[in-house]
Formats: structure tokens, sequence, C-alpha cells
């Protein structure tokens, strides 16, 4: 992951992304507790949660969600979250489902930034709110960033991209929230993907403005089905991006 205005001392840490994890009743998230505890064995510097820790059908799941963050893989230098749609309960509409999200991820020792930034060890992290909740405002949010720092971008829902509120910004940005599809056939794009932009599914595209975008396929499922699209955690290598 090649960032303009890295720090030297920063070359070559590791950044893992983990994203929709679904935690509730549709799949055994014993599943997802194993993965956080054979992820730890990376020993990230950084950790990044892009959205949709749970599957909510009830209180239930927070929780279920407190459950399985307490074996939350987490950052030597930073660890650090942002919503998704799910995290607003049914209809994207529940401000106090947010809310309980939130003070559980807060508990587990993630940072959680709703149209914020913050700063780690050199690396500033800039959280946008979820596209389809109830508290998207990335356009103030993007309008103070200093591009002389060195900038990363999370955003659940990747049609963000195609909006008119970035202000210039040049950099990569993290999302998740497509699931890859969760099913693919071979040589085909995946029949039903989340996003108006259909060509948002999986992986790295460059964007084509200085933006390199980064789609993680979920860890979780809405359902536990998948088929030609396998579920993910992320390691980046962080390199300058900057000439010489």
């Amino acid at each position: 992951m090649p960032v303009a205005n890295l720090p030297e001392s920063l070359i070559g840490k590791m950044v893992m992304q983990i994203s929709d994890i679904h935690v509730g009743n549709r799949f055994d998230y014993r599943y997802i507790i194993d993965s956080f505890q054979n992820a730890q064995e990376y020993d990230p510097d950084f950790v990044v949660y892009t959205g949709d820790y749970i599957t909510y059908e009830g209180e239930e799941q927070f929780r279920q969600l407190a459950e399985v963050m307490k074996f939350a893989v987490k950052g030597r230098f930073g660890t650090v979250g942002i919503l998704g749609n799910h995290d607003y309960g049914k209809n994207w509409s529940e401000q106090h489902v947010a809310d309980t999200v939130t003070q559980v991820l807060s508990t587990s020792g993630i940072e959680v930034l709703s149209n914020e930034q913050q700063t780690f060890n050199g690396l500033n992290v800039i959280g946008l709110d979820d596209y389809w909740g109830l508290n998207f405002g990335p356009s103030d949010l993007m309008g103070e960033i200093d591009d002389q720092m060195a900038n990363l971008v999370l955003c659940h829902n990747p049609d963000v991209c195609d909006l008119h509120v970035w202000n210039g910004y040049r950099g990569w940005i993290l999302s998740g929230h497509t699931h890859g599809g969760q099913c693919k056939p071979p040589f085909l794009p995946p029949p039903l993907l989340p996003v108006e932009n259909k060509q948002y599914s999986s992986g790295q595209i460059e964007l084509g403005d200085g933006r390199t975008l980064y789609i993680n396929r979920a860890l979780g499922h809405l359902w536990q089905i998948r088929f030609n699209v396998r579920p993910e955690i992320t390691l980046f290598r962080l390199e300058s991006a900057n000439p010489g």
C-alpha cells in the first residue's frame, strides 16, 4: 500500500483490514472468533474494521457481538473502525442500534470514527459513516483533510467513491459491503451486488484520479453460502508513495 507522506518509521508496517463479520443467528459465529484468533498471529501494526458487525434481529446481537469482540484483533499502533448499514438495525434507521454497536466496539478497544479523522502513530485515518445509515456526511470532513499527512480513508460502501465529496483526495480507500457477491460464476462477474456501480465487486480498483479503492470480500456472510468467493482478511504492507 503506497501512501504519500508516509513517515519513514512506518515503511514496512502492516495494516490489517477486517470487514463485514455479520455476527448474529444466520451462521455459527464461532467461525469469526476462530478467524480472529488466527489473525492475531500476524501481530499487525494497524487494524481497521470497515463495518457491518452484526446482522440485526434484536438485542441478542449486542450480547453476541460483545462475546465475539472479546477476541478482536488489535493493532500495536492503532485499532479503528467505522459502521456499516447493518449496524443501523432494521431498514438502516435505528440510531440506538448504531449507538450500542459503537459502545460495544469502544469497550473492546476499537476507536469508532463517524465522519471523523484521527492520527495513529503517523497514519491519519479518515472514517466515513455509512452511506445508507443515518449519519452519512463526508463533505465537511473531506474539506478538512491535510494532504501533507499520510492519509487512509475507511468507507463501508464503495458507491461513495462516485459521489462528488472527495475534495481532491488522493490515496487509498478501504471498503467492504459487497461480500464480493458471495457467489460468482467462473470467468463472469457476480450476479448480485448491493451497489449501484457493478464494477465495485472486490479487490483493488484504480479509480483513475489518484485514488485506489480496495473492496474486502467480507469475513462473515448474510447467509452461509459462498461459491468462488472466499472469505477474506486483508493484509497490506505500507510503503512510501513519494518519489525517491
